[in-house]
């Protein structure tokens, strides 16, 4: 049994290391000088932050990702279905950064009525790591 559960925990543990390393190539590329610090915490303020839609409707990040971004989030205007947004569970997340610019000005738009700058989409990103 022991031997099982250290298994387990390593397995969980390589997941976790290896979803970091993507997310950290996107915060050096929204910041390559080094001088801007990303918070988790405004992160997921950010993410669970209600706004009122055009449909006069509150929506937050978790209005279509879901409150698990380890499973299939779907989006409540189109009913499109939304691949998990864990980099530990979808090895599609955050590898591209042309991708995460697009679906940034998306979903900022639509969640938020406006573009995220750059501060908040490195600390939604620092936030979406420790998930």
């Amino acid at each position: 049994m022991k031997k099982g559960l250290l298994i387990s925990i390593l397995l969980l543990s390589a997941q976790a290391v290896w979803a970091v390393p993507a997310i950290d190539d996107l915060l050096k590329q929204y910041d390559p000088a080094g001088k801007m610090q990303f918070s988790a915490e405004r992160g997921d303020k950010l993410w669970h932050q209600k706004n009122v839609g055009e449909d006069g409707k509150n929506r937050d990040c978790s209005t279509c990702h879901g409150a698990d971004l380890r499973k299939q989030g779907k989006h409540v205007k189109s009913g499109k279905v939304i691949e998990p947004l864990s980099a530990a569970v979808n090895s599609e997340r955050f590898t591209d950064m042309k991708k995460v610019e697009k679906w940034f000005k998306r979903n900022c738009k639509w969640t938020y009525g406006r573009e995220c700058t750059t501060q908040e989409k490195g600390d939604i990103l620092a936030w979406l790591a420790k998930q």
